[in-house]
């Protein structure tokens, strides 16, 4: 790269304010070029000068042939980089001889320019990661062909804001690109000193290629408009974004509800279907009355009540909760806000609570951002006002409790009316039905409402969340929640108390599926250092045995295995005084092979204790239905819990959010040789959806979703393990987020105003009618 950019001064001079962080060098051709980055408030400056053969030293990948340097007509060098379909998280890296000095920046954003060569949509990764270890990532779909500049404010108030969106709207009128936030790794970053940037990508089905050129920093432009304000309009839509489904007045809702249910009154679904949904025109196998699963000609199937080959494919969260989002409104009076220990449903799972108009008179603005995210929220006496509902607790967001409202609901009511109390929900339920046969998919998936249990139409999953006052375990990655102690009797009394209220739901129905039961637990991170592999076993062991089950248990374990102290801190390199000193409070700074590997053993016990006390309780209650696992998160599922899992499962169950099955990832599974679902993935863009997120995995719009819909389900469909994939979830979230942790993604096959995307449910319809001709075959 030979362009200098405006106002800046690539060698050591003190004019403008330059930070230098490292002496200039010169190339090839004697130009003086930064050895490293010289930053300035007040320019936009060079992070990485390609053309420059010492910072080229700065690059690096684990895979050979992962990036290369080329030449462009003009003379520019640029790097081009390939990602493979072999490697989960392939990864190019940039880490500069001296960090990246940016404590001087203040209203900045990183840039860069980009081109994507290949013949399909790329999710592009950009991971930060600081001295300390701090880390944050971003990402973006670029389309097939794409070449301009992508950024992302990494300083300014749009970089940290806290206004409770996963996602947030471009904060200036510009023509470049704007990353999407990801995730974040122990504490947040600080741009006083960048040590790494990586490119990345993630679980992909084909090569990408891309050319990366001009990675700098430089100054955030002036903002026109109030970034935040008048976010959506009284259907919940995007005010800023008139796509091809918003809608403007009640009667043009009504009018395309009308025209849906005509479509659905004449469809008669998918011909080669039984009863349950099984494949009618296969093989008969034997009947149970129950689903239940086997190995047939090489492959897993679930197996119907009937005995039909079973493949599950349908929706997850079709359900009311978790739909709403802040209003920036709470209550002084917090008898709004008790919660009972003897509560079985968690605070994200609740559907609508009523406030009274007592609790009402206290009301009052407890975040201004949120509240005036709304062109309109209707008042206390307006018909609408019954979809108001309150969150007693969140996870994230400038609100801890507060005040929520559904748009989704209220346009239920504005497309269905209501003739009887909630009469539109009861219509809402019988649509969902007709348009689950008429998409052609088999059941539901994890967190269907309970009210879908008795239809005898579509089959579904039971689920239930085991919650209480249990001990804990932290585990070693921050963004996860605490871990229950499964090894205090509470817990095992609070599994009792939740699965008997899913047998009392369930009534012992042919048409249950599967027991789902809680989802993506903590268990610890598949790389990364001792703590985030096994932080919930570490923070067991610095707690006293006399206040923590699992300390004890471990102890008890320790001393089995060891027998001697001294034993102990030979394998350990430790210097424990005796085992009463063992079992007060351990912490450890250093870990020899033996300490990991009695770690990785108790987290194994650990994960047995989990699935011993959870499937003894299902074949109590439960004994005819299958249990389907423990919905591991793909990126936090250690061998451990998969070995303790195996010997109380009936089939695995994995959250797989990627662009679909990598055969190599996923080889694992032919040793284990169980049946597994896919209990979570999903497709998102902010194309001609109105929202501000894509959800975790990117299309670059609603064409490209649905492609890379059926490509992922043709991954699942072409592995012998796979027994169903379950979408998450049926509607969109909220645009200014659901209430609970300000997720906004367009991750659903309806939107806000319960409209199907049409590409998506004709991809589905498509890849559907051919689900069981194709796995099994005539």
């Amino acid at each position: 790269m030979k362009v200098i950019t405006r106002n800046l001064l690539m060698c050591g001079c003190s004019a403008l304010g330059l930070i230098l962080l490292g002496a200039c060098q010169p190339d090839d051709e004697g130009a003086n070029v930064q050895s490293e980055a010289a930053v300035s408030a007040e320019s936009e400056t060079v992070l990485v000068d390609f053309d420059a053969d010492a910072q080229k030293g700065w690059i690096s990948s684990k895979r050979e042939n992962a990036f290369s340097f080329v030449t462009e007509a003009d003379g520019n060098q640029k790097i081009a980089l390939s990602f493979s379909p072999e490697i989960n998280t392939d990864t190019v890296s940039i880490k500069p001889d001296s960090p990246w000095d940016l404590q001087n920046f203040s209203d900045h954003n990183i840039a860069f320019d980009v081109q994507n060569l290949a013949t399909t949509s790329t999710q592009l990764y950009v991971n930060l990661e600081d001295v300390a270890g701090a880390g944050e990532s971003r990402s973006i779909s670029l389309p097939a062909g794409f070449d301009g500049t992508v950024f992302f404010p990494i300083t300014g108030p749009e970089a940290r804001s806290e206004d409770g969106l996963w996602g947030v709207p471009t904060p200036w009128e510009t023509q470049d690109s704007m990353m999407v936030w990801r995730s974040k790794k122990k504490d947040q970053i600080t741009t006083d000193k960048i040590a790494k940037l990586d490119f990345a990508t993630v679980g992909i089905l084909e090569e990408r290629n891309l050319k990366i050129d001009n990675l700098r920093i430089r100054q955030n432009p002036e903002r026109t408009f109030a970034w935040l304000e008048n976010l959506v309009d009284k259907y919940g839509q995007n005010t800023r974004d008139n796509g091809p489904l918003t809608v403007k007045s009640d009667e043009e809702l009504r009018k395309i509800a009308d025209a849906e249910l005509a479509q659905l009154a004449a469809s008669e679904g998918m011909p080669d279907r039984s009863k349950f949904g099984g494949y009618k025109d296969g093989p008969k196998l034997e009947a149970t009355g129950y689903f239940r699963v086997e190995k047939v000609d090489g492959k897993w199937w679930m197996v119907d009540p009937e005995g039909y080959l079973f493949f599950s494919h349908g929706p997850a969260n079709v359900r009311m909760a978790n739909m709403t989002t802040t209003t920036g409104i709470d209550f002084k009076d917090d008898s709004v806000r008790v919660i009972n220990s003897d509560e079985v449903t968690p605070e994200d799972s609740m559907g609508i609570i009523k406030v009274s108009d007592e609790v009402r008179q206290s009301r009052y603005v407890t975040s201004p951002e949120r509240n005036k995210m709304f062109e309109w929220l209707p008042a206390y006496d307006d018909p609408l006002a019954e979809h108001y509902s309150y969150r007693r607790s969140t996870h994230m967001g400038p609100v801890a409790h507060g005040e929520t409202y559904s748009f989704y609901r209220a346009n239920l009511e504005r497309r269905y009316g209501e003739q009887e109390p909630e009469s539109y929900i009861k219509k809402w339920e019988e649509v969902t039905l007709d348009r689950m046969k008429d998409w052609g998919f088999t059941s539901f998936g994890n967190w269907v409402d309970p009210a879908f249990y008795p239809n005898e139409q579509v089959p579904y999953f039971a689920n239930g969340w085991i919650i209480g006052d249990f001990k804990t375990l932290q585990p070693g990655v921050e963004r996860w929640s605490p871990m229950p102690d499964f090894f205090d009797p509470v817990f095992a009394e609070r599994a009792k108390a939740t699965i008997s209220v899913i047998a009392e739901e369930v009534q012992g129905s042919p048409w249950c599926a599967g027991i789902f039961v809680d989802n993506e637990k903590a268990w610890g991170e598949l790389e990364g250092s001792v703590v985030a592999r096994y932080g919930v076993i570490t923070d067991a062991l610095s707690k006293d045995a006399a206040d923590s089950p699992a300390k004890a248990a471990f102890t008890a374990h320790l001393k089995d295995k060891y027998d001697t102290i001294d034993a102990l801190n030979a394998a350990w390199n430790t210097n424990i005084a005796d085992w009463t000193a063992f079992e007060a409070s351990q912490r450890f700074e250093t870990y020899t092979d033996a300490h990991v590997a009695d770690l990785s053993g108790m987290l194994e016990m650990l994960g047995e204790q989990y699935f011993k006390v959870v499937h003894g309780t299902l074949e109590e209650y439960l004994p005819n239905h299958l249990y389907m696992g423990a919905r591991m998160a793909n990126w936090g599922m250690p061998p451990e819990i998969i070995k303790a899992s195996v010997k109380y499962s009936d089939a695995l169950s994995f959250n797989i959010y990627e662009e679909g099955v990598q055969e190599k990832n996923w080889a694992f599974l032919e040793e284990i040789d169980l049946p597994t679902v896919i209990g979570e993935f999903h497709i998102g863009t902010t194309s001609d959806s109105g929202l501000y997120n894509p959800g975790i995995v990117h299309a670059h719009d609603q064409k490209d979703r649905a492609r890379m819909y059926k490509q992922y389900m043709q991954s699942v469909l072409d592995n012998p393990y796979f027994v169903g994939a379950h979408w998450f979830q049926y509607m969109d979230e909220p645009v200014t987020g659901r209430a609970y942790d300000g997720e906004n993604a367009n991750i659903g096959f309806v939107n806000v105003a319960d409209i199907p995307y049409p590409e998506l449910v004709d991809a589905a319809k498509e890849f559907n009618a051919k689900i069981y001709s194709e796995r099994y075959g005539k």
